[in-house]
């Protein structure tokens, strides 16, 4: 039977978790889906303070999604 990542890496922090989920949330709420967002599963064995987030590759399109979300983010605080 194969293991899941979470399986091969039980010392990973909930927090990273958490960060990767409240991130893949806020991405979506701005049309951006990064499919291959997770926990690296290297640094996650290290344990809280050296885990970090792998934000993968994404396509040219949705590149550009995430450019326009963070420039209309970025106009809105100016704005403010």
């Amino acid at each position: 039977m194969r293991q899941t990542e979470s399986e091969r890496a039980p010392e990973r922090a909930p927090d990273a978790e958490g960060a990767v989920a409240r991130l893949r949330t806020a991405l979506v709420e701005v049309g951006v889906v990064l499919p291959s967002l997770r926990v690296d599963p290297v640094t996650a064995v290290r344990g809280p303070g050296h885990t970090l987030v792998d934000l993968g590759s994404c396509n040219v399109g949705t590149a550009d999604r995430l450019v326009a979300a963070l420039g209309a983010r970025a106009a809105r605080e100016e704005q403010e």
